[in-house]
């Protein structure tokens, strides 16, 4: 249909660089943009969220690829909200599945069966799941998500009779979620800033990160010195104490789209089974095609354990991650009389409906294959206009989950002062012309510019997110 609205008509409240940084990281540009504001005006603050955001940006409404602002203008959702998004926005079939499933049931505890749940899950395991995944938890977040499969890693252990095994190895640019215990085992310091007198120290191996590889960027040498440090990690700790790995196929914004050399996967994955280590698979942001593939343990030829997959599960339209693992983890933990707990909103019917309608519409359009191929075009793209921009360090990814690493000097790899949060400014100024991207990094990697975009984006689309990031990065010459 032909697009009449401008994207980006020009500043708007709540669009500017502060503002996007409030939305995101809470952190200085709240306090002077607080001290701005008269005490009466401050009395009107709305008390959500919880950290004081004086100038929200304010929507009116979503649709397709584009949400729309109070003042009419339209800013392409490159990010797909916080990287969600898969089949666009408003789809009238997932709004009436979750109606219909409101006045069916508007609540029952999740060990009931019921037929949204029934269809749900005979949808995932009828055309999604690896057959070796056979049972299923369903958590709310992917944070509750990878806590449960953390939990039953250790559980599961403890069931054949090693209690000792208890340590849950994780990698150094990683994130895993807001709970305390997913925020203790995450490579992201930023989000764990004024908690580190509380979590425990978590061990940690390297993160696959060829651009900044110290020994090079020849794959064979680099896939060598990651996992040397994998088995001197498993070594340092004792494997008879580790009970998993959980790390996400490629990193999500936390690091930018890093992918590891191919060849690296299925490697690592040997060596922890060769030490009766699991892998936990988090492909919270990762699963249900985001990648081009229905999940990136296939796109790397991986059977872990246990999986982790929530945002693409329903595209946004409801709350819901599913935890999917082998009878072997389910039956060994039965058996010892073990206990597994549910959250008391997990799987609710609502939730359930909305995700088997996302799950089919990604089927009956063949939109993971459209994703492969619109992923590959706007990468090409983006290589073709910035890629040997000054201030672009790499730019990386695949399928729909996209992102540019932004340097200070791209021969030395130098970053910017962190000071200078340069990746908010950058998306700040991208939306105030159109288009809204995702800050990444972890306080340690960053400046990154995360593109997480519904599958269903037309050509116009991506010549609007290329053009308003090279307009961005214009601003730092």
């Amino acid at each position: 249909m032909p697009r009449t609205e401008k994207p980006g008509k020009g500043p708007r409240l709540g669009t500017g660089p502060s503002a996007i940084a409030e939305n995101y990281f809470g952190s200085a540009f709240y306090m002077i943009k607080l001290r701005q504001l008269s005490e009466s005006q401050l009395m009107h603050i709305p008390s959500w969220p919880f950290l004081p955001n004086p100038a929200p940006t304010r929507l009116s409404h979503a649709k397709d690829c584009y949400l729309y602002l109070e003042d009419g203008s339209k800013v392409l959702d490159a990010a797909g909200g916080a990287i969600v998004t898969n089949i666009g926005h408003g789809r009238q079939r997932v709004a009436a599945a979750i109606a219909t499933a409101s006045a069916n049931t508007s609540y029952t505890v999740p060990t009931f069966m019921t037929p949204e749940r029934e269809r749900m899950l005979t949808e995932l395991h009828a055309h999604w799941m690896p057959e070796h995944l056979s049972h299923v938890h369903i958590t709310c977040s992917g944070s509750e998500g990878n806590e449960a499969a953390m939990k039953m890693a250790v559980l599961y252990h403890a069931a054949n009779g090693h209690p000792e095994r208890n340590v849950i190895l994780a990698r150094d640019v990683s994130y895993h979620g807001t709970t305390l215990t997913t925020a203790a085992v995450s490579g992201h310091p930023s989000r764990q800033k004024g908690l580190t007198g509380y979590l425990p120290e978590c061990p940690r191996i390297k993160t696959p990160y060829p651009l900044r590889c110290p020994v090079g960027s020849d794959p064979d040498t680099v896939i060598d010195y990651y996992l040397d440090d994998l088995r001197q990690t498993i070594a340092d700790i004792g494997a008879d104490r580790i009970a998993a790995l959980i790390a996400e196929p490629i990193n999500g914004s936390s690091g930018g789209a890093i992918e590891p050399p191919d060849g690296y996967w299925p490697r690592a994955e040997a060596i922890l089974k060769e030490h009766g280590i699991l892998l936990i698979m988090d492909e919270v942001m990762t699963g249900f095609g985001r990648l081009g593939h229905r999940f990136g343990a296939e796109r790397y030829n991986l059977t872990p354990d246990l999986l982790v997959s929530g945002k693409g599960l329903a595209g946004g339209y409801a709350a819901i991650t599913g935890v999917f693992g082998t009878q072997a983890i389910s039956e060994a933990i039965s058996d010892a009389g073990f206990g597994l707990m549910f959250h008391t909103f997990s799987a609710l019917p609502q939730s359930c409906a909305a995700a088997t309608e996302v799950l089919q519409i990604l089927r009956e359009e063949a939109l993971i294959e459209r994703c492969a191929e619109t992923g590959e075009r706007l990468l090409q793209m983006l290589k073709d206009r910035l890629g040997q921009h000054p201030r672009v360090a790499e730019i990386r990814g695949q399928g729909l989950l996209i992102a540019l690493e932004v340097v200070e000097d791209r021969e030395t790899l130098t970053p910017y002062l962190e000071s200078d949060r340069i990746a908010e400014k950058l998306v700040a100024h991208a939306m105030d012309h159109g288009a809204f991207f995702y800050p990444g990094g972890t306080g340690v990697v960053r400046d990154i510019v995360t593109i997480g975009a519904p599958y269903i984006m037309v050509d116009e689309d991506l010549d609007l997110i290329v053009d308003t990031l090279d307009g961005a990065l214009a601003t730092l010459n």
